[in-house]
């Protein structure tokens, strides 16, 4: 799963990785938690008719529209790509409502002895943006509120994170973002397609200090490598989850 994560790429480099029509000017967060506005990219069609990529704020724990009291539904940060696709709470958004969490690393703890937990910063090799494949949703209260919320889709790990975890986010490649942020529901059976985990060259992984455990802490100097490593297992057992709708 995907419980914490960064974007600390100049705005400029974002933008143009993604391909969104907004040049929103966002300083550096190196710990971005659940609940807190996100910036994702989703397809929209404008005035003129024509589907662009936006750059939007959505709230980071997915709401279905059937649900009628926030506070009693668990926050869903993550869902299981496998069973979106069965799941009142995801069916629709996965067909219609698509979208990609603007990334440039993630977080996550690897279980040790007894409580420990370990914090790793998974990035890709190239030190590209990371794209990481979302659903969003529009839930309206019962006095009329409405709240835009989204959650990161999640698969099972490839080797390189199944040393930390066994779970990761769907990470999407750059061509096959207009696939993914496709509006035509025609296209969801091939955009499934593309929920599967990441190959082993995309991605590369870095223990980090325990201060990335605070989130006030949102500063890049959590990202700076453990003093002392320690040695990685081949594979983990399943580790408890949290935050991730089976």
């Amino acid at each position: 799963m995907c419980g914490r994560f960064a974007i600390t790429l100049p705005p400029e480099a974002v933008r143009s990785y993604f391909g969104y029509v907004e040049q929103p000017n966002f300083p550096p967060r190196a710990n971005i938690a659940p609940t807190q506005p996100v910036p994702v990219v989703r397809a929209e069609r404008d005035g003129d008719g024509v589907v662009r990529r936006h750059f939007r704020l959505l709230r980071w724990g997915f709401l279905p529209t059937f649900v009628k009291d926030p506070k009693d539904y668990p926050l869903v940060i993550n869902a299981r790509a496998e069973t979106a696709d069965e799941k009142a709470s995801f069916r629709n958004a996965l067909r219609r409502r698509r979208c990609i969490f603007i990334a440039d690393g993630f977080y996550e703890w690897r279980r040790g002895p007894g409580r420990a937990k370990t914090p790793y910063l998974i990035r890709r090799c190239d030190r590209q943006p990371l794209a990481m494949a979302g659903l969003w949703e529009n839930w309206i209260g019962p006095n009329g509120e409405e709240v835009e919320t989204a959650c990161i889709l999640t698969t099972s790990a490839n080797g390189l994170m199944s040393s930390v975890h066994d779970r990761m986010p769907v990470i999407l490649e750059r061509h096959a973002f207009d696939l993914w942020l496709s509006i035509d529901e025609a296209d969801t059976p091939h955009a499934c397609t593309l929920m599967r985990p990441a190959a082993e060259n995309v991605l590369d992984l870095c223990e980090i200090s325990s201060a990335v455990n605070k989130v006030a802490n949102d500063g890049i100097w959590i990202q700076a490598p453990a003093a002392e490593p320690q040695a990685l297992p081949d594979v983990i057992a399943p580790p408890a989850r949290q935050g991730e709708l089976f």
